[in-house]
């Protein structure tokens, strides 16, 4: 386990430093605010188009992945409804419960599958994650319009289309795929391009997901808080580990779709619940609380899960 700390230590390290940087003022707390859409609108974007657009796709690994994390998502998409009936939670916080149980933190996700295994861990960690980001984003969104008041003379349908259209990863990923999927290749300049704003990606977002942590926050919304996690670090991870065991995935290829289903939520839920009217606050609570977690979970579950499938680190 002590190999497995000192390995993924770099990633968490940045995500402190990030915290540290934005409490100190350093360069600036405006500047955070700004670099936190630099990532969400074109670094991340950038990177996933790079790819996604470079994968060499093979449709059994693909439709393993899709059976096992997809399947580990709508089960916390399940989870996290059905808790939002039976505790009786309202609206604009079952919408951050619902995050907080089926999205994933996909930069925590690359770096460590990148720090794991290197180049080819980070290819097939884009290969989840063009599998996941879209469904995710489709079904995050769209129940989320469904859960919350409707703006008058919206149409449902327009609300749905509209928020996945602005989508940058989104957009990026159908891209990438598209030009991947007919055979492009690497176009000159524009790939040497992507290339060198990916490789910024990761380091750049690691320290904005630190920035953007705000413990004041901590205390919004409790039982909503631990009913999330209780789907994200419970439900997400078991279901996908027995579908791994079903469609008999070992090894490396094993490992990612854990990986995924083991960090914490998506650090742009709060920016989500912000946007469309949920409850901000307990989303930025989820996030901060799952997050310091995951310095221990996620350790541990790799580890646990390593030794399960042979693997050494």
């Amino acid at each position: 386990m002590l190999e497995i700390v000192l390995t993924i230590a770099p990633i968490f390290l940045l995500i402190v430093l990030g915290n540290i940087l934005r409490r100190i003022g350093i360069p600036s707390v405006d500047f955070w605010n700004i670099n936190d859409k630099l990532v969400y609108w074109v670094l991340f974007p950038v990177l996933l188009f790079k790819t996604t657009s470079s994968l060499t796709l093979s449709g059994a690994v693909i439709g393993n992945y899709a059976i096992v994390i997809l399947g580990g998502f709508f089960a916390a998409v399940l989870y996290s409804l059905i808790t939002i009936k039976v505790f009786k939670i309202s609206a604009p916080s079952g919408t951050s419960v619902l995050q907080g149980a089926a999205r994933h933190n996909t930069f925590i996700a690359l770096a460590v599958a990148e720090r794991l295994f290197g180049a080819d861990g980070l290819a097939l960690a884009a290969m989840v994650t063009a599998v996941l980001i879209p469904v995710t984003n489709i079904v995050v969104v769209t129940s989320m319009v469904g859960m919350l008041p409707k703006t008058p003379g919206r149409s449902l349908p327009a609300a749905i289309l509209r928020d996945l259209t602005r989508n940058p990863l989104l957009v990026s990923i159908v891209i990438g795929m598209s030009l991947n999927l007919l055979g492009v290749g690497e176009i000159p300049v524009l790939h040497q391009t992507a290339g060198i704003l990916g490789a910024a990606a990761l380091p750049i977002m690691l320290l904005c997901i630190g920035a953007n942590l705000h413990f004041s926050e901590m205390r919004a919304g409790l039982l909503s808080t631990y009913l999330s996690m209780a789907g994200k670090f419970i439900v997400f991870p078991a279901v996908v580990f027995g579908l791994v065991l079903m469609v008999g995935l070992e090894g490396n290829m094993a490992m990612i779709p854990l990986i995924f289903a083991c960090v914490p939520t998506a650090a742009s839920s709060f920016t989500l619940a912000r946007q469309m009217g949920g409850d901000a606050p307990l989303a930025a609570s989820i996030v901060t609380v799952q997050t310091l977690v995951s310095f221990v979970s996620l350790p541990i579950a790799i580890t646990l899960l390593g030794h399960v499938f042979g693997l050494t680190f």
